[in-house]
């Protein structure tokens, strides 16, 4: 069986940076095991999965993969379906999900795209165990129970100078650390760490973001707010609070659009 196929570089733009997804419009769901396979063959840190909404509830149905399992939301692979989706035409897109209700990614006039998440509430908490694993203590710590943990920082340089212990991390389960401080050049700086899920380091990630958007939009006093992902290969966002949803404005960039040889 072939299926189309894209490799899409999100909340960048341009190639080769941002955060890698792959990309498979599907005409029904195949078999659960064939999907993570796929997944773990990409190597990226998620593959997205789309069938149309037989529904009619929304344009499409929506599941993402990592390498290692199925996850409840990702973000940046959410911007890049609606990219391949919007490439075909249409202003706006709607993705119906198993666990994170209905996502939406619009054309914006100004070029690129802006995409809504449920907005994630964190509370503060103590987690004594993580900041040896991150090798600094962090000021605040923030957490929401499917696992958002938000580590306040005092600085970007100390963002950027983190050496995680990743098996460490990775033990205590598919938490993402999101790590974060005021940026120098932009209004936010983050790294985050999903090493549970398969993924030591995430490049750009809309999930963290729909944590981060509500946490400091309070802090900043403003709904609106510039943010940057400082993975190796790096990737900008505008977030923007409006009410129970986040909206995470950013570009894509197409890699590759070819066909996948699937079998099973």
């Amino acid at each position: 069986m072939k299926r189309p196929y894209w490799h899409v570089d999100a909340f960048s733009d341009r190639p080769f940076a941002g955060n890698q997804a792959g990309v498979m419009p599907l005409d029904e769901w195949l078999p659960d095991e064939l999907l993570q396979a796929i997944a773990e063959e990409n190597k990226f840190a998620e593959t997205a999965f789309l069938v149309p909404d037989a529904s009619g509830e929304t344009d499409w149905e929506l599941r993402w993969f990592t390498p290692a399992c199925e996850i409840r939301l990702c973000g940046h692979a959410t911007l890049a379906s609606g990219h391949v989706m919007l490439l075909q035409g249409g202003d706006r897109v709607t993705f119906r999900t198993r666990r994170a209700g209905i996502l939406e990614v619009r054309r914006l006039a100004e070029g690129g795209y802006e995409l809504a998440l449920p907005a994630i509430a964190t509370e503060p908490c103590a987690r004594p165990e993580v900041a040896p694993l991150l090798g600094v203590e962090p000021q605040e710590v923030w957490l929401n129970p499917d696992r958002y943990g938000i580590y306040l920082f005092g600085s970007e340089t100390e963002v950027r100078a983190l050496a995680p212990d990743f098996k460490g991390l990775g033990a205590l389960g598919d938490d993402q650390f999101i790590c974060t401080a005021p940026g120098d050049i932009c209004d936010v700086v983050s790294r985050v760490f999903v090493p549970g899920a398969g993924v030591d380091e995430d490049s750009v990630t809309g999930s963290a973001h729909a944590a981060l958007t509500p946490f400091w939009a309070a802090r900043l006093g403003r709904k609106r707010f510039t943010a940057h992902q400082a993975s190796q290969r790096g990737g900008d966002l505008v977030c923007r609070l409006d009410g129970d949803r986040a909206w995470l404005g950013g570009h894509c960039a197409t890699v590759v659009e070819g066909t996948y040889f699937v079998t099973g």
